[in-house]
């Protein structure tokens, strides 16, 4: 009997299920690994670097090729917008294209020139298993995928349950561009595979983007088996505003990041910490206002301003959020709610009196949920900004630079962003400290992760 499937296209704006596809049995898991292990060994790795990337080129050009096809599966799968879903395509393009564009560069032998005739090489260490989640289906693979395709590692892909074309699109992308099988792999497999996956001594490597509790687990069993992991998990990302910063440009920064992908992103602004009582109202009121002008409606309209949630079951855990908070004393200054029409939507929150005992305090709220907090100085702002188990990104709004850099040095983040929203891109380090993970992906930085970098000495 054929296990049963939880790969779905359910499409969030209305509910309806669009369509699914059966997982895969022990022995097509197996066999997939028995291939991507065979093709490593045997081709992949012994191809020079100027080969891999110009595959990985190929790629590159073939997404922005597709750019709409995968722009309209992604909208339908995950309920982004279509602006929202063309600015991720055109990333994970750019990302696979800098890999290809730098591949040769950031893989060259390194001289030691204080030790004559040793050389530092960079070569791959084997099969690398991906784990992925839904928010960002491509941007999230082109992180995996782009730098350890051209080291010469291959990958298998366990993606997310809800977005099963996308995962598809994207292998189908690899092939396309000439990648032989079994370079890149996608898998519609359940924990129990990838547990069987991780613990085989052919899988030399584990990615995991996702919660906390996903990372742990993984870290847990990895670490038994001597596998090295990247963790990219959750955060609680705050935004300071001190008393000397712009604050209408903070209120807008702050309503973007906590609105990026509906609040669905672990670098999406959390937490709004505001230096000074009055402005603390000011910037209540601006981030209230601002709420009240955005537009529900059908992901795929370009005039739609906010669209749904993932998926009932996120909708659900939020709003039990929302409660859970106003119960033990929070405020609710607007939103909150379900939206009523169908799908999966949600009012935008602002939660003000959230004090240390509350579970908001702690707990990372992925949508539509802003926690504000007024504190009176600066120190305040960043034991706050720092009292969370997360450490993801960090933003800070001050009009003067030194006084921002001072102040960004002493967040406990993996990245910190001065008077402007956090973004990424191709040449940046990507990744967070604490319970937000470790490892880094993107830039140079992101492709060392999976490397044997050995020494040769003459």
């Amino acid at each position: 009997m054929a296990p049963e499937s939880h790969f779905k296209t359910i499409n969030p704006a209305n509910g309806e299920l669009i369509k699914s596809f059966p997982s895969a049995n022990d022995e097509e898991v197996h066999a997939a690994l028995d291939k991507a292990h065979e093709v490593y060994t045997k081709d992949w790795r012994h191809r020079s670097v100027e080969d891999r990337c110009k595959i990985m080129g190929k790629a590159a050009e073939l997404m922005r090729q597709r750019k709409q096809e995968l722009v309209e599966l992604a909208v339908l799968e995950m309920g982004k917008t279509i602006a929202g879903m063309q600015w991720e395509v055109d990333l994970s393009a750019d990302i696979l294209a800098y890999y290809a564009d730098h591949g040769s560069e950031f893989l060259a032998p390194k001289p030691l020139p204080d030790a004559p005739g040793a050389v530092v090489v960079s070569d791959p260490i084997g099969v690398v298993l991906a784990i992925e989640p839904w928010n960002f289906p491509y941007y999230q693979i082109a992180r995996v995928a782009g730098p350890q395709l051209v080291v010469g590692n291959t990958v298998l892909l366990k993606h997310a349950a809800s977005v099963p074309q996308c995962a598809l699109a994207v292998e189908k992308l690899f092939v396309d561009a000439g990648a032989p099988p079994g370079v890149y792999t996608n898998l519609f497999c359940s924990i129990s595979q990838v547990n069987d996956l991780i613990v085989d001594s052919r899988v030399r490597g584990i990615t995991l983007t996702g919660s906390e509790r996903a990372g742990a687990s993984v870290a847990e069993l990895a670490g038994r088996n001597l596998k090295k992991v990247v963790l990219e998990l959750g955060g609680s990302d705050p935004l300071i505003v001190l008393e000397d910063a712009p604050l209408q440009d903070a209120i807008e920064t702050g309503v973007n990041m906590r609105l990026f992908s509906m609040g669905q992103a672990c670098t999406a602004t959390k937490r709004f910490i505001v230096v000074g009582k009055e402005r603390g109202q000011i910037f209540a009121e601006g981030v209230v206002k601002k709420f009240a002008e955005l537009n529900a409606g059908d992901p795929m309209d370009p005039k739609t301003t906010l669209g749904p949630l993932y998926a009932e079951a996120g909708l659900k855990g939020l709003l039990e959020q929302v409660e859970e908070a106003r119960a033990a004393g929070a405020t609710v200054v607007c939103g909150g709610g379900k939206i009523d029409r169908p799908g999966f939507y949600m009012e935008p929150a602002l939660i003000t009196n959230i004090d240390r005992k509350n579970p908001l305090f702690m707990k990372e709220t992925f949508g539509p949920i802003a926690s504000l907090y007024v504190v009176d100085n600066e120190e305040e702002a960043i034991e706050l900004a720092n009292a969370t188990p997360y450490g993801l990104a960090s933003i800070v709004y001050s009009s003067n630079h030194e006084r921002a850099q001072k102040v960004a040095r002493q967040i406990e983040a993996g990245m910190v962003f001065i008077n402007q929203m956090f973004t990424t891109q191709p040449n940046l380090p990507f990744g967070g400290v604490k319970n937000s993970g470790f490892g880094r992906e993107l830039s140079e930085l992101g492709i060392n992760e999976f490397i044997n970098k050995k020494l040769i000495k003459a």
